[in-house]
């Protein structure tokens, strides 16, 4: 099965002078050609009054350019029912559309467009906040967004992670033209862009074509972000509850501080977050917290490992009377993850769990290309896709346990739970 998948043999990968790198492998299963990519201008360089500049900023890319308006952005890639959008994380902007095969110069002519030529027009960027901050009202209301946002402030106090992306009613309602234009200017550039595109293309002609619109560019002055934040240390529990009018559910995020995707410990985590909460219907906390004492509606564990090191969460939705069993049923499975070794046969069924669902991530083109974007975002190396298997299966029964006994501590933990007032 591994030898069909992406290798250094059918993965290229070049780099043009001014700093992006290009990606692509040829597939015609369709006659689409997907094109994904991302660059380092992310909310990491926002200061906390600044929140939600970084995704203000990429929002009002294709809101304008110097050779089109909005309206005919949307009318050229509606014509040819292409797809194309931004959207900020922490420490990168990531873009990605879609095409036919024949339109694809197209689509990266507007990519290249909203990239080196946005205009930030005034009357855009007001539609573009009352979109944001109506978004930002509707969280205020909804129980698992409050819960995610209240957990990270509490892992991540003074912390880029801590802050939202999306930004606060008062720091988006305080942004005017020109902090967008100055974060544009500041941070984006060609250094460290990476595109990849996937689909019924040649990797000559591709190359070819991403080097005619995006190869010019230049961006003097600019240095991108490619900073990581400092690992974050718990010493003692920390919870905070967040009171919303008139609902009936509780959702709660309890965690810790994790690690990043370069880590040694990384698979081993992933292994031991499977066996937690993702395998079969949401692992052993699926099998006790919900099915066996019926007290979520849904529960699951999340490890986000990425440029820096993430949470390592267990989240839930529950009745608010049943909050604290919900939490005791909980750390009652971290408690056996780190005290008891993971039968070999649990083990071996997380493995195939994970060995087996690349290939199904790999059975699209957008799939594809977001797995060459974690090569090369995390530098795992052409051949990655050929080594996961081994990689996967190399983790052992002590493995996991060690990671337990280092990551998850049910003593120490930070918890946030929204949901009616008491």
């Amino acid at each position: 099965m591994s030898s069909s998948f992406p290798s250094p043999e059918t993965i290229t990968r070049v780099e043009l002078p001014n700093g992006v790198t290009v990606l692509v492998y040829e597939t015609f299963g369709s006659p689409s050609v997907v094109l994904s990519g991302y660059l380092w201008a992310g909310a990491l360089s926002e200061t906390p009054a600044q929140a939600g500049l970084a995704g203000f900023t990429s929002g009002m890319l294709l809101r304008g350019t110097e050779t089109r308006s909005f309206g005919q952005i949307n009318d050229e890639l509606e014509s040819v029912g292409a797809r194309l959008g931004f959207r900020s994380g922490v420490h990168t902007v990531g873009f990605g559309g879609k095409a036919l095969a024949e339109d694809l110069d197209l689509l990266l002519d507007i990519l290249a467009d909203g990239l080196q030529q946005p205009t930030f027009p005034g009357d855009e960027a007001e539609k573009l906040r009352g979109q944001i901050l109506t978004n930002l009202e509707r969280r205020a209301h909804d129980t698992r967004r409050m819960a995610s946002l209240a957990f990270n402030e509490l892992l991540y106090p003074d912390h880029p992670y801590g802050r939202s992306v999306s930004g606060y009613l008062e720091t988006v309602s305080a942004l005017g033209r020109e902090e967008l234009v100055g974060y544009y200017r500041a941070h984006y550039a060609p250094q460290g862009l990476v595109i990849a595109v996937v689909g019924a293309v040649s990797p000559q002609t591709a190359v070819e074509r991403v080097r005619a619109a995006l190869g010019d560019w230049q961006s003097h002055g600019v240095t991108p972000n490619r900073s990581a934040p400092p690992p974050v240390h718990l010493a003692e529990a920390r919870r905070r509850t967040v009171a919303i009018e008139g609902k009936t559910q509780a959702d709660l995020v309890l965690g810790w501080p994790g690690l990043a995707r370069s880590d040694t410990d990384y698979m081993a985590a992933r292994l031991a977050n499977t066996i937690l909460g993702v395998f079969g219907m949401m692992g052993r906390l699926g099998d006790h917290v919900r099915e066996e004492l019926g007290l979520a509606y849904y529960v699951y564990s999340q490890l986000e490992a990425g440029y820096g090191a993430g949470p390592w969460t267990a989240i839930a939705g529950v009745n608010p009377a049943n909050v604290q069993q919900a939490i005791d049923g909980i750390l009652q499975e971290v408690r056996r993850l780190r005290d008891e070794p993971v039968p070999a046969e649990e083990l071996a069924d997380s493995q195939a769990f994970l060995t087996g669902s690349m290939p199904l991530r790999l059975e699209t083109n957008e799939g594809v290309a977001a797995t060459l974007l974690d090569m090369e975002r995390y530098d795992l190396g052409l051949d990655y896709l050929l080594r996961y298997a081994d990689l996967v299966n190399a983790v052992t029964v002590g493995d996991v346990q060690a990671v337990a006994q280092k990551y998850l501590n049910p003593e120490v933990y930070a918890l946030a739970v929204a949901g009616p007032e008491a």
